[in-house]
């Protein structure tokens, strides 16, 4: 993917504008480049400095195939591991940023019950680097529609905390690395 060439968007597609949350719709044959495409999704810019994140499910209208499930949820898997949530917690990226939501430290707690069907319910406890961040609800859906892609999970709940507050030191060494902060 040559990130530095425009491309034409082909359909009207919705976009969030970053970073503020907005959402809106980038028009047919509007140039965008490519800036991030990380965890499915795509972080464009505009010709006139625009930056906007467009879901992997609407790939095709910038030119690419639509994000597939991860193997792990194509599967159909019926046993659960609850590593399997934290994978689809992987997925999650700041757009802003290339490194996961799990290695930038967003994510509090992961809890796990069994309802009597069998299936898991699985409560979330996630922050974000700032209290006004404009994608908290773009970040908090994502990371409820990932994990209840899993086939044995039945409910999904996110909550955003901010105690505590979150600090660089909550980041992996992996981020730490990535962002050039060691």
């Amino acid at each position: 993917m040559d990130y530095g060439q425009p491309i034409n968007v082909t359909r009207d597609v919705e976009a969030v504008e970053i970073p503020a949350g907005y959402r809106g719709v980038l028009p047919q044959g509007k140039s965008v480049r490519i800036v991030q495409s990380l965890g499915g999704d795509y972080t464009v810019i505009t010709d006139e400095g625009h930056m906007l994140r467009i879901a992997g499910q609407d790939a095709d209208a910038i030119g690419f195939t639509p994000t597939a499930p991860p193997a792990s949820v194509a599967a159909g898997s019926d046993g659960f591991n609850p590593e399997h949530i934290w994978e689809q917690l992987r997925l999650v990226y700041d757009p802003e940023i290339p490194v996961n939501v799990v290695d930038l430290g967003l994510i509090y707690g992961v809890d796990v019950a069994q309802e009597e069907n069998g299936k898991h319910r699985v409560d979330i406890k996630m922050t974000m680097t700032a209290p006004g961040c404009g994608m908290s609800d773009i970040l908090k859906t994502d990371a409820h529609n990932k994990v209840a892609m899993l086939p044995t999970v039945s409910e999904v709940n996110v909550d955003i905390v901010f105690d505590p507050p979150w600090t660089p030191d909550r980041m992996s060494e992996a981020a730490k690395l990535k962002l050039g902060w060691m």
